[in-house]
Parts: structure tokens; C-alpha cells; sequence
């Protein structure tokens, strides 16, 4: 969506439909979208709203049947379609993007998902105050965004027993053979620290460039830290998580090893 001088130029003069909806965002869609009463959607091309890792993460918490779930970061709503689809009870889906939360309002108006929730602001700040729990949650696409990412892992069971991880992680051979330029653009050299008594590697890694393109969809700060794949399942374990499940890894992905991780307390 791009600014306009011309206030007529944000008008719709066309047929009321789902397109127009779309087409707000033309051409910056992510995720394929399901068409509605036959109408073409013109979409990105990842397969968000037909996830093989969100039907892994329902298997592995029992289904979501009748459950509440707190989801982090649902970008175009993919996901929370789906889990609405499956039966959950409610789901509240907190954004801190706003283009990417106007385009979950969009999704749910297309797509009428009453039990969802979208929430506009920093899902950290909402867990830190929420003064309830879920059933399960969801935050897929969020630990490597995260300047303090034990945290994050802590906060995650404050709020649940159950939860699904998609993530990215450090895995330096991988990085350095696919990366070259890792060392002076993208990662700085891993040093420890220590959260709350859990000792771990930062590979604090920079968005440089990225935070001029209006399609940036990474976290709140100018860097993040990456965790290797060692590091992110013992600091579940710090947190609470007993039960640790892997799935979906996948060394080879296109911006670095990522991976499911499915917990449970």
C-alpha cells in the first residue's frame, strides 16, 4: 500500500468484494490466501492458511478443540485461520506490525473469524500483564526476531503449559557456508550471557537496510538475537518445559536452519 497526495486516489470506485480488500495491500501479500465465493485473491505464495506445521502442532497439544490459544505475531492471520478451523474456542493474536495487523482485520472480516482477537502492540508487554493463561501458544516466526529471547521462552510458560515453536537458529558451519558476509553485515561474534541464572550464547544479528523496506517484518529493535538449536530447547527446559518435540527441521531453509519445536510442561 502506498501513500497517496490525493486523497480521491484512496477511493474505491469499483463493485463492494473481497478483492478490494486485498488489493489494499496489492502485491505485498505473504501468504496464499483461500479464495472466497469463487472470487480470485491475488496473493503472495507461502502456504500459511494451509500449514503442515500448524496440523503437527494440534496433534502434538491433543487438538485444539474447545481450547484457548494466545498466538504471537500471526502476521496475515494464516495461522489463526487455521486453528479456528480446528476448533478452538478463542484465539487472541497480538501484531506489533501495522500494516501486518490491518491485514489480519482484513483476513478476518474475509474469512469471519469470530474467534479471534486481534490485538495491535507488544505481545511482550501483553504477556508481562496478562492476567491469565492459555490453553496453548502459538509463536511461530518470533524467537529469532527477539532482542531478549529467554525471555520471551519465559514469558511463554507465565502465559501456558503447551506451545509450538517455529524458529530459526544459529548453527554457525551452516551460517558461515551459506552466509559469507555473516561476520561483517549480518551476526556479530557470539558472547555469553546470563538470564535470571540460565547461561547462554547471544549471536546478536543486525537488520541494517532492511529497516528502510516498508515489507520489513522482523522484531521492535534494530537487532536480534539468534540462539543456537542447543540453547533454545534448554532454556524451554529452564522455563518449565518438560516435554520438548522436534519436527519440521530443516538445516537447508532458505534464510537459515529453522525448526518446530512442540512443548508441554
Amino acid at each position: 500500500m502506498q501513500l497517496s497526495r490525493n486523497a480521491l486516489n484512496l477511493m474505491s470506485q469499483t463493485h463492494p468484494c473481497a478483492q478490494n480488500a486485498v488489493d489494499i495491500f496489492k502485491d505485498s501479500w505473504y501468504s496464499q490466501l483461500p479464495g472466497t465465493d469463487g472470487e480470485v485473491i491475488a496473493t503472495g505464495g507461502t502456504q500459511l492458511f494451509d500449514d503442515a506445521r500448524i496440523r503437527w502442532a494440534a496433534e502434538q497439544a491433543g487438538g485444539f478443540e474447545g481450547k484457548t490459544i494466545l498466538e504471537l505475531g500471526p502476521l496475515e492471520a494464516g495461522h489463526s485461520y487455521m486453528m479456528s478451523k480446528l476448533g478452538a474456542q478463542h484465539i487472541t493474536a497480538v501484531e506489533g506490525n501495522s500494516r501486518l495487523f490491518l491485514k489480519c482485520l482484513i483476513a478476518k472480516e474475509l474469512y469471519r473469524l469470530d474467534r479471534c482477537t486481534f490485538l495491535f502492540g507488544d505481545f511482550v508487554q501483553y504477556m508481562q500483564k496478562v492476567p491469565h493463561t492459555f490453553d496453548f501458544c502459538l509463536a511461530s516466526g518470533v524467537l529469532y526476531h527477539m532482542a531478549n529471547p529467554i525471555q520471551l521462552l519465559e514469558l511463554i510458560a507465565k502465559v501456558s503449559n503447551r506451545t509450538m515453536l517455529w524458529t530459526q537458529y544459529y548453527d554457525h558451519d551452516v551460517i558461515r557456508q551459506r552466509m559469507p558476509l555473516y561476520k561483517r553485515v549480518r551476526f556479530k561474534q557470539g558472547r555469553k550471557d546470563t538470564y535470571k541464572g540460565f547461561t547462554y550464547t547471544r549471536h546478536e544479528r543486525r537488520y541494517g537496510l532492511g529497516l528502510r523496506n516498508l515489507q520489513f517484518i522482523g522484531g521492535t529493535a534494530s537487532y536480534s538475537c539468534w540462539l543456537t538449536l542447543e540453547d533454545i530447547i534448554a532454556g524451554l527446559k529452564f522455563v518449565g518445559f518438560r516435554d520438548v518435540a522436534i519436527g519440521f527441521h530443516d538445516k537447508e531453509h532458505v534464510n537459515g536452519p529453522a525448526v518446530c519445536l512442540a512443548c508441554s510442561k
